[in-house]
């Protein structure tokens, strides 16, 4: 495995985990009641892991639970790095909304052959 392949999955790794730290504590600061602050801090990050594992083009490297086409799978990524920046954003952290927003960028960069795979994928 060449190294840019490399970096660009280990890129790759810690910008999932950061989709799931923005929603939780997007969750936390955006809850009006302490249930609802841990409902949101908790769950948020939940429903984006569980929909980032399930949904999946299979052998994207592993099997999928509920397969689904390339460029759907994009689709949903894009979704929730923009959902992450968000929720960055709206709690008052727009530069690292756009940090986030750069590091995809550079992500899917390093990664273009895992995109031009995705998008040829029906």
């Amino acid at each position: 495995m060449s190294m840019i392949k490399t970096a660009g999955l280990g890129l790759h790794f810690l910008l999932e985990l950061g989709i799931l730290a923005a929603l939780g504590v997007w969750g936390f600061r955006t809850g009006q009641s302490w249930p609802a602050r841990a409902l949101l801090g908790i769950g948020l990050p939940l429903l984006g892991a569980i929909a980032w594992g399930v949904f999946r083009v299979p052998n994207d490297p592993g099997p999928a639970v509920v397969a689904i086409p390339g460029a759907v799978r994009l689709a949903l990524e894009l979704g929730l790095f923009a959902l992450a920046g968000a929720a960055l954003a709206s709690i008052g952290r727009p530069q690292l909304a756009i940090a986030l927003g750069l590091l995809v960028l550079v992500d899917y960069l390093l990664m273009y052959e895992r995109v031009i795979r995705l998008l040829g994928r029906n």
